[in-house]
């Protein structure tokens, strides 16, 4: 029973964090969320191993990435299948992205399309750019997490950005841009 209440105790102040990331990694949030409780169960079970408390969090974005790494291999094809309607119009935001607030029509409508692009991105992409730009990660802390160089984290950052700029311009040209961005 007691490494029930320590696993609740440290998964507590970062398990928002976490679940957006999951959800980010996956192209629906309904897979988001099997990822994230499948790492949530792993994570469980290896609890024992985790000999410092304070690095909790790395330790669990770790093993969501390891699950969402493993998925990937195991359902190739899926990645064929296309995106599924994930935020309707009439759905309000904090039901269809926690990020998001202030919900318009248009925020809905741009955060399906940011999800809509992320899956387009190779998966060590994808991650450094959900960790770096939607969760505030510092490039050495990813570093650290994807177990590569910083360098390799900004290289991967910079082709993810690259990207993600080149579907845009392919598939929304016609799309004005939100207020606050730049061209």
């Amino acid at each position: 029973m007691e490494g029930n209440e320590r696993f609740r105790a440290l998964l507590e102040p970062v398990y928002a964090g976490a679940l957006g990331f999951a959800r980010h990694l996956s192209r629906a949030r309904a897979d988001g969320d099997d990822l994230f409780h499948e790492a949530l169960i792993r994570a469980s079970a290896k609890l024992a191993t985790l000999r410092d408390d304070t690095a909790f969090k790395p330790w669990l974005y770790r093993i969501v990435i390891s699950v969402h790494r493993n998925r990937l291999r195991r359902a190739f094809w899926r990645r064929f299948l296309p995106l599924p309607e994930q935020v309707s119009s009439d759905e309000p935001a904090a039901s269809g992205n926690y990020r998001v607030s202030d919900w318009s029509p248009d925020a809905a409508e741009a955060a399906r399309r940011a999800r809509e692009a992320l899956t387009t991105l190779p998966a060590a992409q994808r991650e450094a750019i959900v960790l770096y730009e939607i969760e505030g990660w510092q490039v050495d802390e990813i570093a650290l997490l994807q177990r590569c160089s910083a360098s390799a984290v900004k290289s991967r950052l910079v082709r993810g950005r690259d990207r993600l700029r080149a579907y845009y311009e392919a598939r929304h040209a016609a799309v004005p841009l939100l207020s606050g961005e730049t061209p």
